[in-house]
């Protein structure tokens, strides 16, 4: 279950295991967020299909933010066939440029969780785990067995 959002729209610190039902539901509530919600799980459904098991959403996209620009993530590499995934999206392993391809393609940005993100010097995982003020918050963790 989701915890409620602050009254910032953000969701209190931790990580908080949730459905693909419950990410629709909490995320999908306007036309925008249910296109980026589509290419969410477009990039989900080719990461499962790798071996990838857990990815994290994050950004204003899981708060109160009634028309993000995109949604953030991570995904965990352990149990991951990289190769097939670089001959089957190569997109989802393409960062430069701003991850422009990603935005393209998916409506979003996906990183490994354990790649160190430049400007902070923290994983990804960590690094989605504090506002832009290093204060702490929340992200979704989705079990993709619930695709």
């Amino acid at each position: 279950m989701i915890p409620r959002l602050d009254p910032e729209g953000k969701l209190p610190p931790g990580i908080h295991p949730v459905t693909w039902a419950e990410l629709e539901a909490h995320c999908g509530w306007n036309p925008r967020r249910r296109r980026l919600l589509s290419g969410l799980r477009r990039a989900a459904e080719v990461l499962k299909s790798v071996g990838c098991r857990t990815l994290y959403v994050d950004g204003s996209f899981v708060a109160g933010k009634p028309a993000p620009s995109d949604f953030d993530g991570c995904w965990e590499r352990a149990g991951m066939d990289l190769l097939r995934l670089q001959a089957v999206d190569p997109v989802l392993l393409t960062f430069v440029n701003r991850r422009v391809a990603q935005k393209a393609k998916y409506f979003g940005e996906l990183f490994p969780a354990d790649t160190v993100e430049g400007g902070s010097g923290l994983t990804f995982l960590d690094f989605f785990q504090r506002d832009e003020d290093g204060n702490p918050k929340g992200i979704l963790v989705l079990d993709l067995g619930s695709l």
